[in-house]
């Protein structure tokens, strides 16, 4: 297996655990916020979608007109960034967004799919906000991994909060 393929292995792991999570919380109970947590599993979507887009599309082969045209990403991007979960509540159609997450899914691992293993070791493609953590492709595209998996985390914990524990088969 080359790094590619086992980026494409991980990052499809990553979006599965994601989607395993999500699939299992009713929509009428996504935009509860718990004080102890202080999110709510619109944000987390939300959230995902923003970062899908940055980490594995945008700075690795620029904008994509044809995401562009289909998802409000400056819309997004200002309620699911910098803002409090709080503010994203009642502002997106639960069934809407989880589709968009879905179809981000999907755009994520056809680019990744096309790069070459030696496409990893090349630059960021320059945005207006440099990369918090990666100068390379190869590295913005491990911390997609990384990212989905900590807000996996806490979507299984607000999960257990709202609506009940998430049940992995153990017996």
């Amino acid at each position: 297996m080359n790094e590619v393929q086992i980026l494409t292995k991980q990052t499809a792991d990553a979006y599965g655990w994601a989607n395993k999570l999500l699939d299992t919380i009713p929509y009428t109970q996504w935009d509860v916020t718990p004080d102890v947590i202080q999110s709510n599993i619109t944000w987390q979507a939300g959230h995902l979608i923003v970062s899908f887009y940055y980490h594995s599309i945008m700075v690795i082969t620029g904008h994509q007109m044809e995401v562009l045209q289909k998802i409000p990403m400056k819309g997004y991007g200002g309620l699911f960034t910098n803002t409090s979960p709080a503010a994203a509540v009642g502002k997106t159609d639960p069934e809407t967004l989880h589709n968009h997450l879905r179809y981000l899914q999907q755009q994520s691992m056809e680019t990744i799919g096309s790069l070459s293993p030696a496409d990893l070791d090349n630059d960021l493609v320059p945005t207006p906000m440099t990369h918090p953590i990666a100068k390379k492709k190869g590295e913005a595209l491990t911390w997609n991994i990384y990212h989905t998996l900590w807000h996996c985390g806490q979507i299984a914990l607000l999960k257990r909060v709202i609506d009940s524990r998430f049940e992995f088969g153990f017996k």
